[in-house]
């Protein structure tokens, strides 16, 4: 989360707003197997997820992407 939230900073200018909720089918299996493990779930914005009535604002993928990379090229190398 930390290296998310500095990674966003950086790209925006401001501090991300990070909330619990329930969703991040993903976190939630590696969970399990990694329990000290800091996660987070992120993406573009989507309304009605899983509904005949899903949408998501391509706006937002782009915005996505480009945190994605940024967040896996700032990923420290345990050595």
């Amino acid at each position: 989360m930390r290296l998310f939230r500095e990674t966003y900073k950086n790209i925006y200018g401001n501090t991300p707003n990070i909330m619990v909720i329930h969703a991040g089918l993903e976190c939630g299996l590696f969970k399990e197997p990694y329990p000290t493990m800091d996660m987070i779930s992120f993406g573009p914005t989507i309304k009605f997820p899983h509904s005949p009535d899903e949408k998501i604002q391509i706006a937002t993928v782009d915005l996505f992407w480009e945190q994605m990379v940024a967040i896996l090229k700032n990923i420290p190398v345990i050595r």
